[in-house]
This record gives C-alpha cells, sequence and structure tokens, in this order.
C-alpha cells in the first residue's frame, strides 16, 4: 500500500469518527456516567468493532451485502431497531446518565465495553460506511501487509478519536458542569438516536 493510498483511508477513517452520531452519544454517555476508565472501555470497545467491521469487509461482507439487498435491508433494520431502543430509553433517562447519577449507581467497564462494542456493530451509519467508502481501499490489499494496515488504521483512529471525546468530557472543567445538565444531555442523546433510526427506516 502506498503512503497515498494510506492518507486517503487515514482521511477517510478520521472523517467517519468524527462525523456525529449514536457513537459519540454513547461514548459521551458512560465517560458522564461512569468516568474517565468507562469512556475510555466504551471507545476501545467500540473501536474493536469497527476493526472487525473492517475484517470482515476485507473478506467480501461488502461485497456480499451489496449483492443481496434483501440481507443488507434486514441487517440494516435491526440496526437502527437497537438505536430506537437505546434513544427511547434515553428520552425516558431510563439506563442514561441522570438515572445512574441520582441513584448513585457506579457503572461497570464490562458494561460500559459491552455497549460501546454492540453500538459499533448495529449502527447502520457505520454499516453503510464500510460499504460505499472503506470497501473501495480492498482493491489495495492484496499482500498480507496491506491487508494489516487496513484493519488497524480504522480502529486505532477511532479509539484515538473517542479517547480525546473522553479525555475532554472527563476532565475537571467540564465534568460537574455537564452532569448538572444530564437530564438534557439524555434527551438530546435520546432525540439523535431516535432521529437516526427513523431516518433508516425513511430512507430504505
Amino acid at each position: 500500500m502506498t503512503l497515498t493510498i494510506w492518507l486517503s483511508l487515514f482521511t477517510v477513517c478520521l472523517l467517519g469518527a468524527m462525523s456525529p452520531g449514536p457513537s459519540l452519544a454513547m461514548v459521551a454517555k458512560h465517560s458522564l456516567a461512569g468516568g474517565r476508565n468507562n469512556g475510555l472501555a466504551t471507545a476501545w470497545a467500540h473501536a474493536s468493532g469497527i476493526a472487525l467491521y473492517a475484517l470482515i469487509t476485507l473478506v467480501g461482507l461488502a461485497a456480499l451485502l451489496h449483492q443481496s439487498p434483501l440481507l443488507f435491508r434486514g441487517i440494516t433494520y435491526v440496526g437502527a431497531m437497537y438505536l430506537a431502543y437505546l434513544g427511547f430509553n434515553a428520552l425516558r433517562s431510563k439506563g442514561g446518565i441522570a438515572a445512574r447519577l441520582e441513584a448513585g449507581e457506579r457503572m461497570s467497564v464490562w458494561q460500559s465495553a459491552r455497549e460501546g462494542f454492540f453500538i459499533s456493530l448495529t449502527s447502520p451509519k457505520i454499516m453503510l460506511f464500510f460499504i460505499a467508502l472503506f470497501s473501495q481501499f480492498i482493491s489495495a490489499s492484496s499482500e498480507m501487509s496491506s491487508k494489516a494496515i487496513i484493519v488497524v488504521t480504522p480502529w486505532l483512529v477511532d479509539g484515538l478519536w473517542y479517547t480525546l471525546i473522553t479525555f475532554v468530557l472527563s476532565s475537571s472543567l467540564f465534568l460537574e458542569k455537564l452532569r448538572a445538565k444530564a437530564k438534557w444531555i439524555d434527551r438530546l442523546s435520546g432525540l439523535l438516536l431516535m432521529a437516526l433510526a427513523l431516518k433508516v427506516f425513511i430512507g430504505f
């Protein structure tokens, strides 16, 4: 893989990570409700889901889904329903930042990691990203080293981006102010998740 192709891959991955969506809402939720360790667990579990997507795209899932619109639609709908479920709970603050802070309930690092991993696997936005944009780099992956780069690059970019988000949200400068607005953050993230789910259903 040439440096030019890798820079293009890096840029696409960075833009994908930086675009707002359910992943950002999930990292924010765990960073604010559980603290920095929970946010980091969410970030790197999410990145591991991204790496898994990169791997299965590499071995042909993107081509399979492209050739089978019905299968692609079914997987996308399942992901949209998961987003709607998360959004509905966030709107009610059930399991969200506000509910956990009020109850004094600590969120385990394992739970944060689990939710971070599953949000990356079930987000239609991420699925579309890999099929529409990421799959174009597969042609540059004939060598084993190139294949490794194609999997490791999105993992590192995604993990480091959300690590930065976690450190910002869990810093003493912002943490208490953001926690004071926990209910509004829950409602905003809930609306975002519900809107993304609705967009998927309307788009198909």
